[in-house]
C-alpha cells in the first residue's frame, strides 16, 4: 500500500510558513491547530520542517530570544520527503531510522501532503484488523 492511499482518505492539506516569519508565529499556528509540524516553504518548494521538537531543543540551548528568530534558523533542513508511490512499511522504516514523526509527500518539485507516524500507524493498523475480519469470516464460512 503507498502513501497516495492515505492521502487519499486523509487529504491533502499542509500546513505551511514562510522560512522569513518569526518563530513565535510558528509557535502560534502550532498550537492554534493543534499540530507537530509545519513545512518551512521558499518560493513554492519545501525548504526544511519546523517541528515542536526543533522548537523545544531551540529554546532550551539558547533561551526565549529564539522566538524572535527566523524561522529558517530553528528549522530541520533538508525536510526528509517521500513520493506518492512510496510505500507505507519504507516510510515507517525511513521515520524510525531518522527520528521523525512527519514526512512531506512530494512528487516533481510539488507539494502533494504531508503524512505523520500516526497516519501510517492508523492506516496498519486498520488494515490488520480488515485482514483479520476477513479470516474470521472465511473460518466461521468453511
Amino acid at each position: 500500500m503507498s502513501i497516495a492511499v492515505i492521502l487519499s482518505t486523509k487529504g491533502t492539506e499542509v500546513a505551511t510558513i514562510a522560512g522569513d516569519a518569526p518563530l513565535s508565529q510558528a509557535v502560534d499556528e502550532l498550537g492554534s491547530r493543534r499540530i507537530g509540524a509545519l513545512l518551512v516553504m521558499d518560493g513554492g518548494e519545501v525548504s526544511g520542517i519546523i517541528s515542536e521538537r526543533d522548537v523545544i531543543y531551540c529554546l532550551r540551548k539558547h533561551g526565549a530570544q529564539v522566538l524572535d528568530w527566523a524561522v529558517s534558523r530553528a528549522m530541520s533542513s533538508p525536510a526528509i520527503t517521500v513520493t506518492p508511490d512510496t510505500e507505507v512499511l519504507s516510510a515507517l522504516a525511513l521515520m524510525t531510522q531518522q527520528r521523525i514523526r512527519h514526512l512531506p509527500v512530494v512528487d516533481d518539485g510539488q507539494l502533494k501532503g504531508i503524512v505523520s507516524i500516526g497516519d501510517l500507524v492508523k492506516h496498519r493498523i486498520d488494515r490488520i484488523e480488515s485482514e483479520a475480519e476477513a479470516m474470521r469470516a472465511y473460518i466461521q464460512s468453511v
